[in-house]
């Protein structure tokens, strides 16, 4: 039966499924019903079968890579034969055989691919001697950590970093038996042009890659009777870190997160929106003195900190087009900072260290940059990621899905919606529309959401009246992506006066930091935002009361840009 009703069907373990323009047979698998068991394999990234895996036989006894075949019509394959099982055993059992088996202290357990086959699978012994295993981690980033001696050469993490991300610091090194994953020459990956993005370790399905924990710290300042502990939370780990904990993907758990970071003793808590208000309000105000100038166009966004170091690594010559403003983390940081510093006058000494809470690794790398400073220190103390958190949760003994929601505290307990959407690719610019927009936004709220702002296409183009003109606006995540489009700008193709980068695609709901996705949690995840926009009693950066507050007191004449803007 090769057709029924003119489709395309193919027989998998004898039963007939249809073709429906999957690119692989393992697509039509899996649509099927059947898991077939991938180490190498995502839908975003280049095909490589490497892993074999996902082998499969055909109807005459030949074995092939389902992830690397097309479906053909009448084709029949079998999934799960005894000899299939063999195969996959025996691949199990000798990538163990070359793999560090300290499982119960890696940072990837229970969330290692490698260990969930094994188990799947019923290995209990490999019957291999385990290859020599040195000590060979590379510990020099302030954002990921690598151990080769957990590599099984699957290749996510070489495709992931050029393919996506357009930086290359990683690729294969040697053949046969002696293969490697490496940076060139083996430098410290702190050496090469990584910029920190962590999307190598998000991908990873064993422990080669991790992200750099820097929870002990953090736990000894919380411990400090003389330190105050003041956290922000980023508006992209709200609508994330439930899936660690049962909880519906894209529920907004905001309400619970604070309270479990007062129960773990932070002194304050915040929502790193506010900070996205300033930055919205000083971005906007760039933008209009630029245009208004009609010089240093396009203006493109500074909040993500893997995208400006992508462009300083292969573009210094677009660093005066890239806006002078802080990251929402680092202008609220320095808020709370210069807050504490008036409040401590008279009173007994204490450190106040503000710790950020972010979807991002490349955050850990932002803290340490030297224009990043608040009297001669980090203004962020110590930037944990959302899995850190779970991590955090978990060690506290919170059972986090029983616990009730509180409010952050005040005086900066109000962000508007506008800030929130900050997390997902696109709210960038939707809440300097709206800022721009004036007045006449609050009535046109819907209409700007149907601009083109939305979406996960990789680059998304908006056109919106401005004054006597219209605005020419691009977005765009991934950073081969931004790359595509940076090469159109200087190639005289397009033309923008305000374009928006996020590093990772999607932004920053699929953060490295973040509990994984790839492709099908995204909308998920920014459902939850805008969910939380619709419900924000305050729309537009520029009627939070708590800036206005801010420009009145802490934020007076020239503290603004000395705070607020990193030159």
């Amino acid at each position: 039966m090769n057709t029924m009703n003119n489709k395309k069907f193919m027989i998998i373990d004898g039963l007939p499924v249809a073709i429906e323009g999957e690119k692989n047979i393992l697509d039509v698998i899996r649509k099927a019903g059947i898991d077939l068991p991938t180490l190498c394999y995502y839908s975003a990234l280049s095909t490589y079968g490497a892993c074999r895996m996902c082998v499969v036989e055909g109807k005459n006894g030949d074995i092939m890579a389902s992830c690397s075949t097309p479906p053909r019509s009448g084709m029949e394959i079998k999934t799960n034969t005894p000899r299939l099982q063999k195969y996959r055993k025996m691949i199990l059992e000798l990538m163990l055989s070359d793999h560090c088996r300290e499982c119960t202290t890696c940072e990837k357990n229970f969330d290692c691919k490698l260990q969930e086959l094994a188990q799947r699978f019923g290995l209990k012994d490999v019957r291999f001697d385990q290859y020599s295993i040195d000590d060979t981690r590379d510990d020099s980033s302030p954002a990921i950590m690598r151990n080769p001696n957990k590599c099984i050469i699957c290749g996510d993490c070489v495709r992931m970093c050029s393919e996506i991300q357009n930086v290359g610091a990683i690729d294969f090194a040697y053949r046969g038996s002696k293969m490697e994953v490496t940076t060139a020459f083996n430098m410290p990956i702190s050496e090469t042009n990584c910029v920190n993005c962590g999307q190598c370790a998000a991908i990873c399905p064993t422990g080669a890659i991790t992200i750099k924990n820097d929870l002990q710290p953090l736990w000894d300042d919380l411990h400090d009777k003389d330190t105050i502990v003041v956290a922000q939370i980023a508006p992209a780990v709200r609508v994330a870190l439930g899936d660690e904990f049962g909880i519906p993907r894209g529920t907004n758990v905001m309400g619970k997160i604070v309270s479990a970071l007062r129960r773990m003793g932070f002194d304050e808590v915040y929502d790193t929106a506010t900070g996205a208000d300033l930055t919205v309000i000083e971005e906007a105000n760039e933008l209009v003195g630029r245009l208004e100038k009609g010089e240093r166009l396009p203006l493109f966004t500074s909040c993500c900190p893997a995208w400006f170091r992508y462009a300083e690594i292969n573009h210094p010559e677009l660093m005066d087009n890239i806006s002078s403003c802080k990251s929402p983390m680092e202008m609220f940081g320095s808020v709370l900072k210069e807050r504490a510093k008036l409040n401590e006058k008279g009173k007994k000494p204490k450190k106040t260290k503000v710790v950020a809470i972010m979807p991002c690794t490349a955050k850990k790398y932002e803290i340490h940059r030297e224009e990043f400073q608040y009297d001669g220190e980090p203004t962020i103390a110590h930037s944990i990621t959302t899995m850190e958190l779970a991590n955090m949760i978990r060690e506290a003994g919170l059972r986090f899905e029983d616990i009730l929601p509180e409010a952050v505290d005040m005086p900066f307990g109000i962000a508007s919606g506008a800030g929130v959407i900050f997390g997902v690719t696109g709210g960038v610019t939707e809440a300097v529309i709206r800022y721009v927009m004036g007045d006449a936004a609050r009535e046109h709220l819907a209409d700007i959401s149907f601009t083109g702002v939305r979406g996960f296409e990789g680059l998304k183009e908006v056109k919106v009246p401005y004054k006597d003109r219209e605005l020419n606006i691009a977005i765009v995540s991934g950073l081969k992506n931004a790359e595509n489009l940076i090469q159109a700008i200087q190639a005289g193709e397009v033309e923008y006066d305000f374009v928006e980068v996020m590093a990772c695609e999607g932004g920053c709901i699929a953060g490295a930091g973040q509990p994984f996705v790839i492709g099908r949690a995204k909308p998920e995840r920014s459902e939850g935002m805008y969910q939380a926009d619709r419900m924000s009693n305050v729309k537009l950066s520029a009627e939070n009361p708590v800036t206005d507050g801010l420009y009145a007191s802490l934020l007076v004449g020239d503290k603004a840009h000395h705070l607020l803007h990193y030159k």
